[in-house]
């Protein structure tokens, strides 16, 4: 015979007796949402991805990992701030810059012509979409431990701009980054990166 079909009464107990037990052992990260088909409820989203800003505006990292240590008010905050700091890559608006560093904020891999300070990464954004455009990022890893955030980035678009006194063609580019953030008390103060320029010097046309 098939198996009895549960009273909306029924349901709903249910569903408070599984919160009131997930949060007794510290696994319940939000209440259900509710879903418009009868009655019936989603599962909360489970560590790590109930610390990510759905916010469409956004980038959403293609992969998280994060550290339980530091508290999920803490690991929420620089996964928030690691949305905004590359959804300014992904956009080139200023004003997700400014909402993920702090004035102070210094660069420990400058490279040679890029202003130290805010204004590098504004530098290196104006003058790289003058070349690509169409640029976007796209957030593959974030890993956040203590007061750091490593993340995985790979940039992709077509050269239809100036490059180094090259005109693009409209060849399509691809090539990754690693960065690590160093997270103050609201905001990143400082960081470290590598990006595989060769690579990306080799599909501008402007390799030596």
């Amino acid at each position: 015979m098939p198996w009895p079909i549960p009273s909306r009464s029924a349901t709903r107990t249910a569903a408070v007796l599984a919160t009131v037990a997930a949060l007794a052992t510290g696994t319940a990260a939000a209440a259900p949402a509710p879903s418009p088909d009868r009655g019936h409820h989603r599962p909360a989203p489970s560590w790590p991805q109930n610390l990510i800003d759905r916010s469409p505006d956004l980038v959403q990292p293609k992969a998280l990992t994060a550290d339980r240590s530091i508290g999920t008010r803490r690991a929420a905050q620089e996964v928030h701030l690691a949305q905004q700091l590359y959804t300014f890559w992904n956009t080139g608006q200023q004003r997700y810059l400014d909402a993920a560093i702090d004035p102070q904020f210094r660069d420990n891999t400058l490279p040679p012509g890029r202003p130290q300070g805010p204004a590098g990464p504004l530098f290196a954004s104006k003058n790289f979409r003058a070349a690509v455009p169409d640029l976007t990022c796209e957030l593959s890893d974030v890993l956040v431990a203590g007061d750091r955030i490593t993340a995985r980035l790979v940039f992709r678009g077509h050269f239809t701009g100036t490059f180094d006194g090259v005109r693009g063609r409209g060849q399509a580019v691809e090539f990754n980054a690693i960065d690590i953030q160093h997270v103050g008390t609201d905001r990143i103060v400082e960081d470290w990166h590598i990006e595989d320029n060769q690579a990306l010097l080799a599909q501008l046309g402007a390799g030596s």
